[in-house]
C-alpha cells in the first residue's frame, strides 16, 4: 500500500547539539496545531522515544538500518504515520555517523536517504563565526543527502541575525532558531538523559520549549518541507500468529525496567502474545496464568534496595524460571537475575555478583551467534542486537558470541531451553525466528500448565 506519509528528520552535527530539545519543541508546536503526529528515533536509543511519547501520548518507534532492511524500515514508517498526519524522525549522533565510524551505514543520513525523508540539521554555534558556513558547506556537499535546512540552537535573539547570515553562505536554508531555555533543560546521568517519567513537571518544560519555538522556528515552512518526502510503500514481511490462542507474556514495566523497543511489543502481539505489565518493585508476584516473562533493560542499579527488599517478587520470579517459564532478560533484567547486584540480594537465577563501573563496558552494535541450541535459536542462529551499559558481571555467560562490526568478539548470554539472559538487547524483527520460538515456547508452557 503506497502512502505519501509526510515526514521530516531533525538531525544534528553531533551528539550534544540539542536535537532532542529541538525535536520536542517542534513536536509540541505541531501538536498545538492539532496535526496528527507520529515520532521516530533513528538508532537504538530508548530514552529519546520516551520523551517523544510524553509529548504525543503514543509510542515512538526506533528506525534502525543495522537491525533491519530498508524495506522493513519503510514499512514501519508507513504503518505508523496517521492519515493526514506527519512523521517526525529524530536523528542519531552526527548526521553521517554510522555503525563502523568510517561509513555512514545506519546513520541518520543513510536513513533519510533510503526513505526519501527531508532532513533538517540542528546546529549549536560555539566558538565559530564564518567557519560555521564552511562546516555546514561540508555537511551539504560531503555525500548524497536530503538536507533541506538548518535550525540554530542555543543562541540569543540578538545573535540570530548574525548567525543566520553566516549559515546562508553555506547554501542551506535557515528555518529559525531555539534560544537557551534553562527551565526546560533535562538532566542526564550515566546512560543519558533521565527518563521522562522522572520529571514531574515535564509538560511544563515541554510547553516552555514550544513557547520558545513558536515565534522563532518556521513551523509552517517545516510542514511544507515534510510534504516533499518521497512516497513510500509497506511491502515489509507480514507476521502472523503462531499460536491457536493468545499466550500471556508478563512484561516488567516500572522505573527500574523501562527500556523496550515498541517494535518488539508489536512483533510479539502479532505472533499471538498478550502482554501484561507488572512491577518488580511494587507487585508481590508475577501476574497469574503467565506463559512467558520479559525482563527488559532500565535502571535496576538505581533501585537496588527496593528490588532486593521485595523478597516475594524475587522468589516468585526465581521459582517460575526454575520451573521452566520461558524468559527473556536483557541488560537490566539480566542484572536483576543475578544472585547479587552491588552485593544486594537479587533473584538468584544467574550465579554471582554484578557491579556498576565508572566506564562503558563493551558496547555498541553486535551480531549474536548461538553456540548451542536454546530457547530462541538453533546452534549457529544469528540476530543483531545492541549493548550499552556500565555494569559488569562476573558471570557474563558463554552461550552466544557477540561480534562487533570491527571484528571484536566475546562470549555472552546464559541460555537454556527456556531462558535467554544477557547484556545484549534484542531487536526481534532482526530475525523473526527468535520471537517465533519464544512465543511457541510460551504456548508449550501454557499447555503444560493446564
Amino acid at each position: 500500500m503506497a502512502n505519501n506519509a509526510p515526514r521530516i528528520m531533525i538531525a544534528g552535527t553531533g551528539s550534544g547539539c540539542g536535537k532532542t530539545m529541538v525535536t520536542l519543541a517542534v513536536l509540541r508546536a505541531m501538536q498545538r496545531r492539532n496535526i496528527p503526529l507520529a515520532a521516530f528515533k533513528c538508532g537504538p536509543d530508548y530514552i529519546d522515544p520516551m520523551f517523544h511519547k510524553a509529548v504525543l501520548g503514543i509510542p515512538s518507534r526506533n528506525l534502525d538500518l543495522f537491525f533491519i532492511s530498508e524495506r522493513e524500515v519503510r514499512g514501519q514508517i508507513v504503518r505508523s504515520i496517521p492519515q493526514n498526519g506527519i512523521g517526525v524522525i529524530e536523528g542519531v549522533m552526527g548526521f553521517y555517523d554510522g555503525v563502523s565510524g568510517t561509513t555512514d551505514t545506519a546513520s541518520a543520513a543513510h536513513l533519510a536517504r533510503e526513505t526519501g525523508t527531508p532532513a533538517i540539521l540542528v546546529v549549536r554555534p560555539k566558538g565559530q563565526s564564518l567557519s560555521l558556513a564552511a562546516m555546514l558547506s561540508g555537511f551539504r556537499n560531503f555525500a548524497e543527502n536530503t538536507l533541506c535546512g538548518v535550525i540554530l540552537n542555543g543562541i540569543s535573539d540578538t545573535m540570530y541575525p548574525f548567525y543566520r547570515d553566516i549559515v546562508q553562505k553555506s547554501g542551506l536554508k535557515v528555518l529559525g532558531y531555539l534560544p537557551s531555555v534553562p527551565e526546560a533543560e533535562i538532566p542526564d546521568r550515566h546512560l543519558g538523559l533521565v527518563t521522562a517519567d522522572e520529571l514531574k513537571d515535564l509538560n511544563y518544560r515541554l510547553d516552555l520549549l514550544a513557547d520558545a519555538a513558536e515565534n522563532r522556528i518556521d513551523i509552517e515552512q517545516i510542514l511544507k518541507i515534510s510534504r516533499i518526502a518521497s512516497q513510500l510503500s509497506d511491502d515489509s514481511e507480514k507476521i502472523s500468529p503462531v499460536t491457536k490462542k493468545p499466550v500471556r507474556v508478563a512484561v516488567a514495566r516500572d522505573k527500574a525496567f523501562c527500556f523496550y523497543y515498541e517494535d518488539n511489543f508489536e512483533v510479539l502481539r502479532n505472533l499471538g502474545a498478550e502482554l501484561v505489565e507488572f512491577s518488580p518493585i511494587s507487585d508481590s508476584c508475577i501476574p497469574e496464568n503467565t506463559d512467558g516473562l520479559y525482563l527488559g533493560g532500565g535502571y535496576p542499579e538505581l533501585h537496588i534496595s527496593e528490588l532486593s527488599n521485595n523478597v516475594k517478587m524475587r522468589n516468585s520470579i526465581k521459582n517460575a524460571i526454575e520451573k521452566g517459564l520461558p524468559t527473556i532478560a536483557e541488560c537490566g533484567g539480566f542484572l536483576y537475575l543475578h544472585e547479587h547486584l552491588e552485593g544486594a540480594e537479587m533473584v538468584g537465577v544467574v550465579r554471582g555478583n554484578a557491579v556498576l563501573t565508572k566506564k562503558l563496558q563493551p558496547f555498541g552494535y553486535v551480531t549474536l551467534t548461538a553456540q548451542d541450541d536454546n530457547m530462541l535459536s538453533a546452534c549457529g542462529g544469528q540476530i543483531r542486537a545492541h549493548e550499552f551499559h556500565y555494569a559488569k558481571s562476573e558471570n557474563n555467560g558463554h552461550d552466544f558470541v557477540a561480534e562487533k562490526p570491527n571484528g571484536r568478539k566475546w562470549p555472552c548470554v546464559h541460555t537454556t531451553k527456556s531462558l535467554y539472559a544477557g547484556f545484549p538487547h534484542l531487536f526481534l524483527r532482526a530475525n523473526i525466528d527468535f520471537p517465533e520460538k519464544f512465543v511457541r515456547a510460551c504456548m508449550e508452557w501454557s499447555e503444560r500448565r493446564k
